[in-house]
């Protein structure tokens, strides 16, 4: 039972790693691999370790969903723009898996932007705000699941 758990752990880790950037919640399913791992008898976390992360797992998540839209507000944005990124972000997903979604979220919020009346300049600034949020979110929890990867790995380097 213990290598199933940690096998279903390590995919845990890695998938939250791709649901950094990927339309997942990457942050949650690291953690949760961290859990599956603590478990086993490969791994023991301390609850200091497991409480922050836990922690800092939930700020993050709530956070992720903010920062677009503050991004998107702080620029002079609207809610039209606003959910033309979200908009974007998902088409970008499908159409251009990679490299949709950066482009997705800016057009999104700028189309969002136009439709809702804005002159285009004022489109522009509040399309590179949510974009700046976008990439912040990425950046917060990519950097969140690689320091659970780290401390999954240091944990388990021990016992192999």
């Amino acid at each position: 039972m213990d290598i199933l758990l940690l096998i279903l752990g390590i995919i845990c880790l890695l998938t939250g790693l791709a649901g950094a950037i990927l339309p997942l919640p990457g942050p949650p399913l690291s953690f949760a691999g961290l859990l599956l791992l603590h478990i086993t008898k490969f791994a023991a976390f301390s609850q200091t370790v497991l409480v922050g992360l836990g922690f800092v797992t939930v700020v993050i998540t709530v956070l992720d969903y903010y920062i677009p839209i503050l991004g998107t507000k702080k620029f002079g944005g609207t809610r039209a723009g606003a959910i033309g990124a979200t908009l974007g972000l998902l088409v970008g997903f499908f159409v251009i898996p990679a490299l949709g979604m950066f482009i997705g979220t800016f057009l999104g919020a700028l189309i969002g932007e136009l439709l809702g009346g804005a002159h285009f300049q004022i489109a522009l600034k509040s399309a590179f705000g949510s974009f700046i949020g976008f990439i912040t979110g990425i950046v917060m929890k990519t950097i969140l699941c690689l320091i659970m990867i780290g401390y999954a790995v240091a944990e388990l380097w021990g016992s192999f």
